[in-house]
């Protein structure tokens, strides 16, 4: 079995997210490339025809994340927002820290590895920063091994995401 039936854990919103991608790739995509497919047919000759390699190739892509989404879905643990507690860092919560070297307050989301953006501050538990948060307490002092170095994080509060 191995990765296949790996668990996703999931907030509400990532699941809706999936969804939504799950829906548009079965009606609006899978028609466009359909389509690309039998013009590509009517050029003829397809052993010199670019157009039908390349259509065939997004077939493939867009059945294989179609494939990946439902796998997702189907292995996916939903978070119940009762469950999240704001007594410690878990996924779900959103964290207030310090970062004591550049003396700087982020905000990091902690969510499951699926739903990690880190450009809006959606951190996987899974990656070094939230994986050295979770659990911690607010006033803890955390010290995180990062790519370049290491980053000393003191916890300031933890919510609920919204």
């Amino acid at each position: 079995m191995g990765e296949t039936s790996k668990q996703v854990i999931l907030t509400y919103e990532g699941v809706k997210k999936i969804e939504q991608e799950l829906e548009y790739l079965k009606t609006v995509k899978r028609k466009e490339v359909t389509q690309k497919i039998k013009t590509a047919l009517s050029f003829g000759d397809l052993s010199e025809n670019s157009e039908y390699d390349e259509a065939k190739n997004e077939q493939a892509f867009v059945e294989g994340r179609i494939a990946t989404l439902e796998n997702m879905l189907k292995n996916a643990k939903v978070l119940d927002e009762d469950d999240i507690k704001t007594d410690i860092v878990s996924i779900g919560t959103t964290v207030k820290v310090k970062d004591l070297e550049f003396q700087d307050d982020l905000e990091f989301t902690i969510v499951g590895s699926a739903e990690a953006d880190p450009a809006s501050m959606k951190i996987s538990n899974e990656a070094p920063i939230g994986k050295g948060l979770l659990g911690k307490k607010v006033g803890d002092k955390v010290v995180i091994q990062v790519p370049d170095g290491v980053t000393t994080f003191e916890i300031l509060e933890i919510k609920k995401s919204k």
